[in-house]
């Protein structure tokens, strides 16, 4: 998703986008884990969403 995407979403929506995020971010740890042919890069990218996440749920609640 881009910046701008993020902007449009509510509170709530983030949060639950922050949830799942996490679980995608938990299930790619594990599966490297047992398996390191996966693709590193998507464990980062996973990360960087999470934050950007955060990032926008911090800005909207300071806003309120």
């Amino acid at each position: 998703m881009k910046k701008e995407d993020l902007k449009g979403l509510s509170a709530d929506e983030l949060r639950n986008e922050i949830v799942a995020e996490q679980d995608r971010l938990l299930k790619l740890k594990f599966a490297h884990a047992v398996s390191p042919d996966e693709n590193p890069m998507r464990i980062r990218e996973s990360r960087k969403r999470i934050a950007r996440l955060n990032t926008e749920l911090t800005v909207k609640s300071r806003q309120a």
